[in-house]
């Protein structure tokens, strides 16, 4: 007798969500303090003048100001901004 499989479970069922990472401010672009300049595994970007790490490699704006990035666009930078001076 010829016989056919049944319907069970199969083993590549699963997928994970996406973690939404990279780039969420861009060369140029305004940041306050504690925003998120990108999202990252690892260090694929270095943090720079006015920025932080997080524990999670996320680099942090550390200071108001516009963002730069400098070796060959892998180190990223915030330049202060002018204080206005009343």
């Amino acid at each position: 007798m010829a016989h056919k499989k049944g319907q069970g479970s199969v083993k590549n069922g699963r997928d994970s969500h996406s973690k939404r990472l990279g780039v969420k401010k861009y060369g140029g672009e305004v940041v306050i303090p504690g925003n998120i300049i990108i999202r990252q595994r690892g260090t694929k970007w270095q943090p720079g003048l006015n920025v932080y790490l997080g524990k999670d490699y996320t680099v942090h704006a550390r200071v108001a100001g516009h963002v730069y990035f400098d070796r060959n666009g892998r180190r990223v930078n915030v330049k202060p901004a002018e204080v206005a001076a009343n």
